[in-house]
């Protein structure tokens, strides 16, 4: 190798520790003597090229001469921290830790092996790409998922892995001697292994196979396996719950109230399995009501840093597809132990509360109890009692339907919104196969459940906080909802005009009394979706953290999630920390629950995301016998490639690309969600009625396309 192109190579290497000096160092100024020491570098040759950097990287902007000699950065946060947010054409946004600092640009070539969602450490470049600063990923310090749901794909001499997750750019090179028994075409789960310095694809190996393409089970599998879920407990954790007894000792008994004479009973959808949650209620001497919230004791069940307890922790929450749950505890405690069904004595922590006439809470006790639920009522059911004002039990279920009344009310005076959106369910046949869509309806049944069990959650949670009052507040798990940024809800406004709603964003008061009044004006109209969907979208997500306590949603001041323990693992720390502090426990670590939140957070996400993917691989398989069929459709979302459309009939969602569109030249309006013809002018926007026909399905990658019927 000649003497220069020695010295570039070194050049580059020591260009990366030279500005980590500066760094490390707090960016005090330093001489190349200085910045050679601090590196352990004596030799002559060395200290002549960390000059040549320092005026290399004065000449880019990077560093500046502030005395003869003497160097220091131009900005301080040349090295930043964040999570890697892959684009289609294989450049990144780098999203950083910090709030207020703006996404770094990433080109292909300087991701090195970063993969989307991976923690990187990335070298920023005081030159910017428009809005975003530019950089490049010189660490991977967390690899956020190493393996894959996809197709198998082989030759004579080597075997690729084609991923399914389109941010997933690479295919996976798999050496013959680690196909594990895979065939060519069959859908399997992939893990990466290794990545040789310089290639260009990663190496790895079939974990196991999932199924031949286009089968039900097949494709649920694989979009479990695609967003981390996995596929069965291991045997430690089926052992440890096979282990558990399901006597209730005399002794256990004593430490609980005993309500196993008090009307008890729960109410679920019809297919429900698990039943965490069950109502008591009982008239007392002085006429008011005593209402309990009973909630399945799965903590009871699960001991701390168990095997069990490491699973739910790691799952985080059960997740729904459309045509099964796959749950966060084994069968034995979700559908068995810790399942409240009727004619079983069951053990529970409850909420109990003694309401008068106008739903003013005279009292409230939270503790362990003891049931028995006299009866299992679906939705249905109790709707039927609540229309026709007769049936089994039918005094309880009516005054506890006007008491929910009362709450609901208050709740929305106070500030509530409340976001109906439409639930599309399937109906499947026996090969789980979609051969009608319908929409779910939320009746007064589904309320009145909701309001006793956000009721419980809410004064939990409001108990836990005035603990602390007065000294340092006592560690807890809370639900919490920030209120939305008000530029994303002024556009949200200004859109919602268009369709003759006002918004009135004056005051949370007003902007949740103008959401109510828009939500209950478009329930059953054709823009319902659209505007419901854009409203939440302008609102904040709701996560679980130990350092707020206030939810915007609600317009509750605290709250939490205590309810579904058998599906949220946030419930299960919520009832652990409620315990200790009954029993007079001193405040839990912040820190540790802090991330135990954020793991929760995550899990939840990844949970909705994996359930909206099994809706969209239903409605593609919905629409895939019906290619060439007309519909008509509401403009749902609007990109620079295109518009989302939904069928008005079925829900089902599919994109018209705006190369199809043959008419015109179109662009993205983006503040205004609308695409615009350059010549014409013809203008397509957010909510607009159009025709389109079914261009074609891909099953695979769950996308639907339309073709726009034009006049």
């Amino acid at each position: 190798m000649s003497k220069r192109k020695n010295n570039s190579t070194i050049k580059q290497l020591l260009t990366q520790l030279v500005l980590g000096v500066f760094e490390q160092n707090g960016n005090t100024p330093l001489n190349y003597k200085q910045v050679s020491a601090k590196l352990n570098i004596h030799d002559p040759e060395s200290r002549d090229i960390i000059l040549e950097i320092l005026k290399d990287e004065t000449r880019k902007n990077t560093i500046k001469q502030i005395s003869p000699g003497k160097f220091q950065l131009l900005e301080l946060k040349t090295f930043v921290e964040g999570r890697v947010d892959m684009t289609a054409d294989g450049s990144a946004f780098i999203v950083t830790d910090d709030a207020d600092e703006s996404d770094i640009f990433v080109a292909p070539r300087k991701l090195r092996t970063a993969l989307n969602g991976d923690r990187v450490k990335v070298y920023v470049y005081a030159k910017s790409r428009g809005r975003n600063k530019e950089g490049e990923v010189i660490e991977i310090l967390e690899r956020r998922k190493m393996e894959f749901s996809g197709l198998v794909k082989l030759s004579d001499k080597y075997a690729f892995f084609m991923p399914d997750d389109r941010k997933m750019l690479h295919d996976i090179f798999i050496p013959l001697t680690e196909l594990n028994g895979a065939r060519n075409g069959i859908k399997a789960v992939a893990e990466i292994t290794d990545w040789p310095a310089g290639a260009k694809n990663p190496v790895g190996r079939i974990k196991h196979i999932l199924g031949e393409q286009g089968e039900n089970d097949t494709e649920m599998n694989a979009i479990l396996a695609e967003y981390g879920f996995p596929l069965s407990f291991p045997a430690d954790v089926e052992r440890e719950a096979e282990e558990i007894s399901d006597e209730i000792s005399q002794e256990e008994i004593a430490k609980r109230r005993d309500f196993r004479d008090v009307i008890t009973f729960t109410i679920d959808p019809y297919d429900a399995k698990d039943f965490d949650d069950a109502l008591s209620f009982k008239i007392l001497e002085n006429g008011n009501y005593e209402v309990g919230v009973h909630i399945a004791d799965v903590a009871h069940y699960i001991e701390p840093d168990s095997a069990l307890d490491k699973e739910a922790f790691e799952r985080g929450t059960s997740v729904y597809l459309v045509d099964r749950v796959i749950p966060m505890l084994p069968e034995r405690l979700s559908n068995g132990l810790c399942s409240l069904r009727p004619k079983e004595d069951k053990l529970c922590f409850a909420a109990v509360f003694e309401l008068d006439a106008n739903a003013n809470i005279v009292t409230e006790w939270f503790g362990k109890t003891i049931i028995h639920s006299n009866r299992r009522f679906t939705y249905e059911e109790v709707q039927e009692i609540i229309e026709a004002k007769e049936g089994e039990y039918s005094e309880e279920i009516l005054k506890l339907n006007e008491l929910a009344y009362i709450l609901r009310e208050r709740k929305f005076k106070a500030g509530a919104i409340s976001f109906e959106t439409t639930e599309v369910k399937f109906k499947l046949d026996e090969n789980s196969k979609p051969i009608g869509v319908y929409v779910k309806e939320r009746k007064d049944a589904h309320k009145l459940i909701e309001d006793f069990m956000l009721l419980a959650n809410r004064k939990v949670a409001e108990f836990v906080s005035k603990k602390g009052k007065g000294k340092r507040k006592y560690t807890f798990v809370y639900r919490v909802h920030d209120a939305p940024k008000p530029e994303t809800l002024a556009n949200f406004a200004q859109f919602a005009a268009r369709f003759g709603y006002k918004i009135n964003t004056k005051s949370d008061k007003e902007v949740a009394r103008s959401l109510n009044y828009l939500m209950e004006s478009v329930e059953g109209r054709k823009e319902q979706n659209v505007l419901t969907h854009l409203a939440i979208r302008s609102m904040a997500k709701a996560i679980y953290t130990t350092k707020g306590t206030s939810h915007y949603g609600l317009a509750f001041d605290h709250y939490t999630h205590f309810t579904s323990p058998i599906r949220r693992y946030p419930d299960v720390m919520v009832h652990r920390l409620l315990f200790h502090y009954l029993n007079e426990g001193q405040s839990a670590n912040a820190e540790h629950y802090e991330k135990l939140c954020e793991h929760s957070s995550q899990m939840e996400k990844k949970a909705a995301d994996a359930e909206r993917a099994s809706v969209k691989y239903k409605q593609a398989e919905y629409l895939a016998d019906q290619v060439g069929n007309t519909f008509n459709g509401i403009i749902s979302g609007v990109t620079e490639w295109g518009m989302y459309v939904e069928i008005i009939e079925n829900k089902c969602e599919g994109m018209i690309r705006l190369r199809d569109i043959t008419d015109d030249f179109y662009t993205l309006d983006e503040k205004n969600y609308a695409i615009i013809g350059q010549r014409k002018k013809k203008v397509y926007q957010l909510g607009d009625e159009v025709q389109v026909r079914v261009k074609q399905v891909d099953l695979t990658k769950k996308q639907i396309d339309f073709t726009l019927v034009q006049e």
